[in-house]
């Protein structure tokens, strides 16, 4: 049986908020870290620790600026020359993932761009929730855990699960949508929509019954809120009663969230992957942490116990 390796935890400048968090469900710490900024705007992780035979985890979401993805692949380059016996990035929002396949002319796959940079960087695992696209994890030549965020929100929807319905704003969320329909023994819609450019959306059609019954929203990010806000206007539309949204990454870019707050829309349950700022007390928008979920991922993997057990995610 192999030694277990000392263990810690880092965090990039852009997830610190939960970084802590999931240390702190861990039984430990943050490490400490510090970033020389350069004038001219570059700048310079550094562990101001030993992380030598260390098993190291750093923690960092890369959502937009680009820097936030720099910093995480320059602290895992950094791990790796300090001699860590082995470095696990931990991303909570995995950015640019919408870029999965090469759908017009002369366009880059950033995704599987992004997947290989990681792994050369250095990293000998990636832990992440809720991908864009299941199948990015078939973009990386190292072991990848796909967490989901569905044990987060189902506790939340127990007590409202009476003549409920779930529905996947479009067709690929379905799979992740049938899951929560199975864990709250709901019924399932799909929404058929098309893009006529990017950031915007349309509903077509509702495929399944929703008059008089409350609807649950599912979908692994939200960012101009086009789709979500089209998706509620088209089931109130057909005599949807209560409506509750469950978005793993708040993007929430432009005025989406002042478009959120102007609908017919209960309340929506979002997670911390993405933080988010100066929502007012009266918000329909409540934040649900992922912390204590990616803590129990990183001991079963820090132990190589089952990942895949914590979950009952629907693999038809």
């Amino acid at each position: 049986m192999s030694q277990i390796r000392p263990i810690k935890f880092f965090s990039g400048r852009a997830s610190i908020y939960l970084a802590e968090q999931i240390a702190k469900n861990f039984g430990t710490e943050l490490g400490r870290t510090s970033v020389f900024q350069f004038s001219d705007g570059e700048f310079q992780p550094a562990y101001d620790e030993s992380v030598r035979g260390c098993t190291v985890f750093i923690i960092q979401s890369t959502f937009p600026p680009g820097d936030n993805l720099l910093e995480l692949l320059m602290m895992v380059d950094a791990a790796k020359r300090a001699s860590a016996d082995k470095v696990v990035a931990v991303i909570p929002y995995f950015g640019y993932a919408r870029q999965d396949r090469k759908d017009q002319p002369r366009v880059a796959v950033t995704a599987k761009l992004i997947a290989d940079i990681i792994s050369k960087a250095g990293a000998d695992r990636v832990i992440t929730m809720d991908l864009h696209a299941a199948q990015i994890q078939g973009f990386f030549d190292i072991p990848l855990d796909h967490l989901y965020a569905s044990p987060i929100y189902t506790d939340e929807f127990k007590d409202k699960s009476e003549n409920l319905a779930v529905v996947s704003p479009d067709a690929g969320g379905i799979k992740i949508a049938r899951s929560y329909a199975k864990r709250l023994k709901a019924e399932l819609v799909l929404i058929d929509k098309r893009r006529p450019n990017h950031n915007q959306a349309e509903v077509m059609n509702v495929i399944g019954e929703v008059e008089g019954k409350n609807i649950l929203i599912v979908d692994d990010l939200i960012d101009t809120g086009g789709t979500f806000v089209a998706a509620i206007s088209a089931l109130k539309k057909r005599g949807a009663k209560n409506i509750y949204g469950a978005i793993t990454h708040p993007l929430l870019s432009g005025e989406a969230l002042q478009r959120i707050e102007n609908t017919e829309l209960n309340k929506l349950y979002v997670t911390d992957t993405i933080p988010l700022r100066n929502l007012a007390p009266d918000s329909k928008i409540q934040v649900n942490t992922s912390a204590e979920l990616f803590a129990e991922a990183i001991i079963r993997s820090h132990y190589n116990e089952s990942i895949s057990s914590l979950f009952d995610v629907d693999k038809s």
